[in-house]
C-alpha cells in the first residue's frame, strides 16, 4: 500500500505540474496574442509616395515649393516629384498590401490634386478617379481604406494666403473635407482629419524647418494650431450633420507624442515630462479629448505670463471663446497615435532668450546614449516607450479606443533588415503588454511604412519601408524586405513569432 501511495504521488505531481506548465504555455501566449478583432495594417502619405507632383491637373503643394525653391533644407537635395511613382503603380502597392495580408491600409489624399486652388470651387475629376481607383482595388482585396486628409501638403495657394497660421483656412478645410466625404464616405469608414500637427505646425517655427519652413518663433505654432484645431471640429461636425447616418464612420485626428522619462528621478525632471506630455501631446489632445476643453492649464498659464514679460499686449496663445470649446471638446471617435522614440525632458530656463515655443515649455530635450539608435538622430530604440505613452492617454483622457497610426523604424533600406525586425516585434509585445496587463483599449498598429519613401527634409537618405525601393530604376521597383515577411508572419498567425518573445 505504501509502494501504491508513492507511485500514486508521484504520477499526481507529474499531472499537476503537466497541468501548471500547460497553463503558463497557454497563459503566455496570450500574452503574444492579439485581441480578437485587432486590426494590423500600413501607412503610406501622399506627397511621400504618389510623385505626378504635377500631372493630370494637380498644383504645388507647399513640398514642392520647399524640395524645388529650398533644396538646401533636404539632406540630399532630392524631391518627391516622382517618389515612388504610386500614382502610376497603385495597382503593385494594393499587391504589395494583399501579399502582406493587411487589415487595412493608411494613405492620404492630395489636396492640390483634388482641388487645385485650394478650395472647393473648382474639382479635379483626374483626381478623384485616382482616389477612386485605388480604394475600390483595396475594397475589391478585402483592405479596410483609412484615409488621412492632410498630411502635410497644403495646397501652396493657401500658404500665399499665410497658411495655417490665417483662420480662413478652416472654411477652406470644410470645403475639402465635404468633397472627401462625398466622394469617398461610402467606402471609407475610419478619417483621420490631420496627421502630426505637432510637426507641421513646426513649419511655422523655424526658418530651417518642414514646410513652409517660415521664421515665426513663439507664434507661429499657436496660430496654426488654433486653426487646424478648430477645422478639425469642423469638419468631424459636417461629418456628424451630413454623413454620419449614412455612412457610418469614424473621424478622428492623429498626434504624434514621443514618451518621457524623469531623468534624474527628480521632482523638477518630473515637472519637465509632465510640461513635454502638455506641450507636445496636451496642446493638441486636451481641446478635443479632454473632459473641460479648452488649452492645457499650464500652457494657458506660461505662455500668457510670457507673453507679458514680453511686454505684449495681449498673449502668443490665442483664446477660445466658451462656444468653441463646447464646439470642439468630444469631436473624436478615436485617438490615432503616431509613435516612434522617447526621450528625456531636461529643465530650461529660457527667461531672457527670446520668445518661442522652447522658452515656453521650459525644457529641451535629449536622448541616453545607451539607447540602441537608427538611421534617424531622433531615433532611438525604447520599446518601454510605447507603453508607457498608451498608459498617458488612457489616463488623461478616459481610455479611449486608440488607433496607433504609425510605429516604425529607419535603417539605410537593407533588405536584412533586423533592426526593423525587432523594433517591430519588441514594440508590438510593449503594446500587447498594455493592452493584457494595463487594460489601454489600443483597437488597431499601423506599421510606417509600406515601402522606402521620400522622408520630408531627409529625402531618401533614410528608410522605413517593409519594401524596399529602387529609386535610381525609372520603374522604382519594389522588393519585399525580411521584416516585410516577419510582419506577414504576425499577421497570418495574430501572434508575435516565439523566435522574438522576451
Amino acid at each position: 500500500m505504501a509502494k501504491f501511495s508513492a507511485v500514486y504521488f508521484v504520477a499526481l505531481l507529474v499531472a499537476v505540474s503537466g497541468a501548471a506548465h500547460e497553463e503558463h504555455s497557454r497563459t503566455k501566449r496570450q500574452a503574444y496574442t492579439f485581441p480578437d478583432g485587432f486590426l494590423l495594417g500600413a501607412a503610406t502619405a501622399s506627397y511621400q509616395v504618389e510623385g505626378a507632383w504635377d500631372e493630370d491637373g494637380k498644383t504645388s503643394s507647399i513640398w514642392d515649393t520647399q524640395t524645388h525653391d529650398k533644396n538646401y533644407l533636404i539632406a540630399d537635395h532630392t524631391t518627391g516629384d516622382i517618389a515612388c511613382d504610386s500614382y502610376h503603380k497603385y495597382d503593385v502597392d494594393v499587391q504589395m498590401l494583399r501579399d502582406l495580408g493587411v487589415d487595412f491600409y493608411r494613405f492620404s489624399f492630395s489636396w492640390p490634386r483634388i482641388l487645385p486652388d485650394g478650395h472647393g470651387n473648382r474639382i479635379n475629376q483626374a483626381g478623384i478617379d485616382y482616389y477612386n481607383k485605388l480604394i475600390d482595388l483595396l475594397v475589391a482585396n478585402n483592405i479596410q481604406p483609412v484615409a488621412t486628409m492632410y498630411h502635410w501638403d497644403l495646397p501652396q495657394n493657401l500658404q500665399d494666403l499665410g497658411g495655417w497660421p490665417n483662420y480662413v483656412l478652416v472654411d477652406y478645410f470644410e470645403d475639402y473635407a465635404r468633397v472627401l466625404f462625398r466622394n469617398f464616405g461610402d467606402r471609407v469608414k475610419y478619417w483621420i482629419t490631420f496627421n502630426e500637427p505637432l510637426t507641421f505646425t513646426g513649419g511655422y517655427e523655424g526658418a530651417y524647418a518642414h514646410a513652409p519652413a517660415i521664421n515665426a518663433p513663439g507664434y507661429g505654432r499657436y496660430l496654426a494650431t488654433h486653426t487646424l484645431i478648430k477645422a478639425h471640429a469642423r469638419a468631424y461636425h459636417i461629418y456628424d450633420d451630413e454623413f454620419r447616418a449614412d455612412q457610418q464612420g469614424k473621424v478622428s485626428i492623429t498626434l504624434n507624442v514621443d514618451a518621457c522619462f524623469n531623468y534624474q528621478n527628480t521632482t523638477e525632471y518630473q515637472d519637465a515630462c509632465e510640461r513635454q506630455q502638455q506641450f507636445e501631446m496636451g496642446l493638441f489632445a486636451n481641446p478635443i479629448y479632454s473632459a473641460e476643453g479648452d488649452w492645457p492649464a499650464i500652457v494657458r498659464e506660461r505662455v500668457d505670463a510670457n507673453s507679458k514679460a514680453e511686454g505684449l499686449a495681449e498673449s502668443r496663445l490665442p483664446v477660445f471663446t466658451p462656444d468653441e470649446i463646447e464646439y470642439i471638446r468630444g469631436t473624436y471617435d478615436f485617438f490615432g497615435h503616431n509613435h516612434y522614440t522617447s526621450n528625456y525632458a531636461i529643465p530650461y530656463d529660457g527667461t531672457n532668450d527670446p520668445a518661442s515655443d522652447q522658452k515656453d515649455h521650459g525644457y529641451y530635450l535629449t536622448k541616453d546614449p545607451n539607447w540602441p539608435g537608427s538611421a534617424s538622430s531622433w531615433l532611438k530604440v525604447v520599446p518601454t516607450g510605447l507603453r508607457y505613452q498608451l498608459n498617458s492617454i488612457a489616463t488623461r483622457y478616459n481610455n479611449p479606443p486608440i488607433l496607433i497610426t504609425e510605429n516604425g523604424f529607419s535603417d539605410y533600406g537593407d533588405l536584412n533588415d533586423t533592426g526593423r525586425i525587432n523594433y517591430y516585434t519588441s514594440y508590438l509585445t510593449e503594446m500587447l503588454r498594455a493592452i493584457n496587463e494595463d487594460g489601454v483599449n489600443v483597437i488597431g498598429y499601423t506599421a510606417w511604412s509600406l515601402m522606402d519613401n521620400f522622408e520630408w527634409n531627409q529625402g531618401y537618405s533614410e528608410k522605413f519601408g517593409l519594401y524596399q525601393v529602387d529609386f535610381e530604376d525609372p520603374t522604382r521597383p519594389r522588393i519585399m524586405k525580411e521584416s516585410a515577411r516577419v510582419f506577414q508572419q504576425i499577421i497570418a498567425t495574430r501572434q508575435i513569432p516565439e523566435a522574438y518573445r522576451t
